[in-house]
């Protein structure tokens, strides 16, 4: 019987505790008997780049929901102007995107703008506000994006593309920005490194963190537990 289609976040889930893809990805993804979705935080390219060097299709959902590649088009939703106004006033208030002269975290972002987690959230949340944006923390960053947009809407598209059900998902993630994709896959699973809002979301919490529990949650799902 073909495995259930699968939605993965990436950091947190597919890594290590130090932030680095877990080589185990390259054996386990293309070997799955289902279509595969990573969906992430980052930027487009990162997910985009992965699936094609682990050798899956490039079906992502990127930016928190905010760009969708399924099999026939890239479709955008967000505010990026707006987003990016809430930064520039951030900055003139004090605070710091934090990353450095040359930012690659937010290089490529096309929907939202990304925001070290050494930032000042509270300012941050504050000036957001002021331009109707929310600030969602992955643990990774703060990610500044306009109401509505969420990975679990992009499930939705995604699905549709596949001629699935999303209800046919297996969901597994980390973070607060996991939640609403647990809210429309079938099944999910929080990692045990994972924050509180994606635990109390999802089905099951997982004894072990990071990919070690990703792999615990998919040995589950092929074994029917």
């Amino acid at each position: 019987m073909p495995q259930p289609p699968l939605v993965l976040d990436i950091d947190g889930t597919l890594t290590t505790p130090d932030e680095t893809v877990d080589p185990r990805v390259f054996d386990v993804l293309p070997a799955w008997d289902g279509p595969v979705v990573l969906a992430t935080g980052k930027a487009f390219p990162y997910p985009a780049a992965l699936a094609h060097f682990v050798g899956i299709p490039q079906v992502v959902i990127a930016e928190n929901g905010g760009v969708v590649c399924t099999r026939e088009e890239v479709t955008y939703t967000g505010d990026a102007e707006r987003a990016r106004a809430v930064a520039e006033a951030f900055a003139e208030r004090g605070g710091n995107l934090g990353w450095g002269a040359v930012d690659l975290t937010n290089r490529w972002r096309e929907t939202e703008v990304a925001v070290h987690v050494d930032a000042d959230e509270a300012l941050l949340r504050e000036v957001a506000a002021e331009y109707d944006m929310e600030v969602v923390d992955t643990g990774f960053a703060y990610h500044v994006k306009a109401p509505g947009v969420e990975k679990g809407v992009g499930l939705e598209a995604v699905a549709d593309s596949l001629g699935r059900d999303p209800a046919e998902f297996v969901a597994v993630g980390d973070s607060e920005n996991d939640a609403s994709t647990f809210g429309v896959a079938g099944r999910s699973f929080a990692v045990a490194n994972a924050d509180s809002v994606a635990r109390a979301a999802a089905d099951r919490v997982t004894d072990a963190s990071y990919m070690d529990g990703t792999l615990e949650a998919l040995d589950a799902v092929a074994a029917g537990r």
